[in-house]
């Protein structure tokens, strides 16, 4: 029998697909609709861990509270007053709505309901591939696009992958972003969770967390000491929802976020090839408020889409696919 397995299941009335590890009895749980994942069992001082603050039920699955694990395409976070400009042409995401009302964030799939493509396991992985979620014009985003995504269970952690394909016939604003929640053992706060970003700079925003215009939106992290992560950390009471851009990037092509309970000694570290962090410390959740950190790989920065600085990168031609990849890394388990 092969050390890894992958297998359907069920939440309530919610499809899932397993991927385990017979080995060290690792188990990573995905939720189809929307491909969000629900659990991530480690073990842990003589029993299992589960280091995914997801989503609890069948009913939290289709509420999708805190967009927990989300993924997020063909934008990530929000795009100021869900309006923006691309090719010349204006594009409102929310016609007919006003005032406060206004919002648009997260993209369009989570709710979609993922179809499984394919299921592998072996001695070196169990890997769900799952696609395609269709992006078809819709008010504000008259656009085409196939996503599909990846997710492997291997010795080191998890990898996802995403692919973005333009279907249409015209050029396409499409970047991806993946929303994870983490918990490490203890049950209590963020507090005493020790924070690593290798960032060299601040996204700074208004109260409304949009990015300030131009360049005062970048604050290099020596004049900004309070939100600083260089060199791991206590949180403490940091109040954390914040983008962080000049990432340094490893020998290996990752760039490495690690989060670390020094009195268990067990951390994760989220990897990304590109692209930005973005950190949350889940003060405002309804559930478990600060008791897991949003440690969020995004290939550009919120409100890219109003961004002269990100046309390039989000820019998707016709019939052109790209990927992002991004992971988790386990250590202490």
């Amino acid at each position: 029998m092969a050390r890894y397995g992958v297998e359907h299941s069920r939440l309530g009335d919610q499809a899932i697909v397993v991927l385990h590890d017979r080995h060290d009895r690792r188990r990573l749980r995905i939720a189809l609709r929307g491909a969000a994942v629900l659990g991530f069992e480690v073990p842990f001082a003589g029993g299992l861990h589960d280091l995914a603050d997801g989503y609890r039920d069948a009913n939290e699955v289709r509420d999708r509270p805190g967009s927990r694990f989300a993924i997020m395409v063909p934008f990530a976070g929000r795009i100021a007053d869900a309006r923006y400009r691309f090719e010349g042409v204006a594009q409102d995401l929310d016609p007919a709505v006003v005032g406060s009302a206004r919002a648009s964030r997260h993209g369009f799939v989570r709710d979609a309901e993922f179809a499984v493509a394919e299921l592998v396991a072996s001695d070196a992985c169990a890997r769900a591939v799952l696609g395609t979620a269709a992006i078809r014009p819709r008010p504000g985003y008259p656009h085409a696009i196939d996503l599909g995504v990846s997710f492997t269970l291997e010795d080191t952690g998890i990898v996802l992958e995403a692919r973005m394909r333009n279907v249409g016939d015209r050029p396409a604003p499409c970047f991806f972003g993946w929303h994870p929640y983490f918990r490490l053992p203890g049950g209590g706060l963020v507090d005493d969770w020790a924070l690593r970003i290798p960032a060299q700079t601040l996204i700074r925003t208004g109260a409304d967390l949009i990015a300030l215009p131009g360049d005062a939106a970048y604050v290099s992290l020596d004049d900004a000491p309070a939100l600083d992560f260089r060199e791991p950390r206590r949180v403490g009471d940091s109040i954390l929802d914040q983008g962080y851009t000049g990432l340094d990037v490893d020998a290996d092509g990752r760039i490495r976020t690690r989060l670390t309970d020094p009195r268990s000694g067990m951390g994760i570290t989220v990897w990304q090839e590109r692209g930005v962090m973005h950190a949350f410390t889940a003060d405002t959740l309804a559930r478990d408020a600060r008791r897991a950190i949003a440690l969020e790989p995004m290939e550009c920065m919120a409100d890219a889409f109003n961004r002269p600085e990100c046309a390039e990168a989000i820019r998707l031609e016709p019939g052109a696919e790209r990927r992002f990849r991004c992971g988790v890394e386990v250590a202490g388990a």
